[in-house]
């Protein structure tokens, strides 16, 4: 019996050593390779799709959609995932930061549509401000909200505050000089896309996919795909980032842009979005302007390549910064699966800048020393 015993706790101890070996065992990594799967520190492949990453006291998080298996993986079954990294390259699980609700009366009820979290850190609040695109229980798309939530840690938990259409009974900003043809006119709506736009005016304008920008100013801006997904809207967001200010712009009228992400160099703005084909990829779009108030102008496609007019199989999704590297950026993309949600995949790649044109080429892997000092 002793020696059975003695037997027993040896094996315990041994599986423990295992395990212990197991997970200090987990992959390092030392380089991009898109498309591939990319696990996290216990060894899971990352699971923040549609998300984007923001930098806080050195330490880099990226907040994504929670996906599961099959097809049920495209609605919001556990909530917002957070992960943290020192490299870019290797992250740690840090658990979900926005879970969803078991009270189905709730906004972010268990089964509704949540997408796109975007974190952005308030310097004068001291608070993590999360948005993201909100569609209720049950409604499929007709919601077309933003919610909001608010955190004290990077990590969460975060408070669900509200969701609602941004900017009732607001009319567009226009700069200076701007010709009245080119303004919005609800008497007489000019196309299709002004026609959804002066519909949703007394209730607010839609808002689904989406982004937030900080600039060096400490202002933000919420950027979102509104009017039946035909035009996008830049909006200035409260001091707070906890609101809409009622100050917007629209950009690219009539022409179904999504997925945007936006991006600053030397004063440039920049902003990477893609056409509107559901899950499947198409070209992917960029846009620069003077001045965040534009005008933007389009600029075409930023891929070149093979499979560039498909955007290499993915999705824009935010544009980072790349550490240490000033004026440098890394393209997110997410390469989709909804058949097997949980599959999604991530293309991360290196913006390339000729003055202020930028290009985006594939690689199978490359690492940040593509980038100059």
């Amino acid at each position: 019996m002793m020696n059975k015993r003695i037997s027993f706790i040896l094996g315990f101890i041994a599986l423990g050593l295992g395990l212990s070996s197991y997970v200090s065992a987990q992959q390092t990594y030392t380089s991009f390779t898109p498309g591939k799967i990319w696990k996290d520190d216990k060894g899971v492949h990352i699971n923040a799709h549609g998300g984007g990453i923001v930098e806080h006291k050195g330490v880099y998080y990226w907040f994504g959609e929670h996906k599961i298996e099959g097809e049920k993986g495209n609605s919001a079954q556990v909530g917002v995932h957070c992960y943290s990294s020192k490299d870019l390259y290797n992250w740690k699980d840090e658990g979900i930061a926005l879970p969803v609700s078991d009270d189905l009366t709730s906004d972010i009820a268990k089964g509704c549509i949540l997408e796109r979290p975007k974190v952005v850190y308030n310097k004068k609040t001291k608070k993590f401000v999360m948005w993201f695109h909100l569609e209720l229980l049950g409604k499929g798309y007709a919601a077309a909200r933003s919610g909001v939530a608010v955190a004290d840690r990077p990590t969460g938990p975060y408070t669900f505050i509200k969701s609602y259409r941004p900017n009732p009974g607001k009319m567009p900003f226009y700069a200076t000089g701007t010709a009245e043809n080119d303004k919005v006119n609800c008497q007489q709506p000019a196309n299709k896309s002004d026609g959804f736009f002066c519909r949703d005016f007394p209730g607010g304008q839609m808002a689904r996919d989406m982004t937030v920008f900080v600039d060096d100013d400490g202002k933000a801006y919420h950027v979102f795909s509104s009017e039946e997904n035909f035009t996008l809207h830049l909006a200035e967001l409260t001091p707070d980032y906890l609101g809409h200010t009622g100050k917007f712009i629209r950009i690219y009228v009539g022409q179904q842009t999504e997925a945007p992400a936006l991006f600053k160099k030397n004063g440039v703005y920049y902003m990477i979005g893609s056409g509107c084909t559901g899950w499947a990829p198409n070209p992917a779009r960029w846009f620069k302007a003077n001045t965040i108030w534009g005008p933007w102008t389009y600029m075409g496609n930023p891929c070149q390549g093979e499979g560039a007019k498909l955007t290499y199989g993915g999705q824009s999704t935010h544009v980072l910064p790349v550490p240490g590297k000033k004026g440098e950026f890394i393209f997110m993309a997410d390469k989709w699966t909804p058949k097997n949600a949980i599959d999604g995949r991530y293309l991360w790649l290196p913006i390339k800048f000729e003055q202020d044109k930028i290009s985006i080429n594939w690689a199978d892997e490359w690492d940040l020393s593509v980038f100059k000092k």
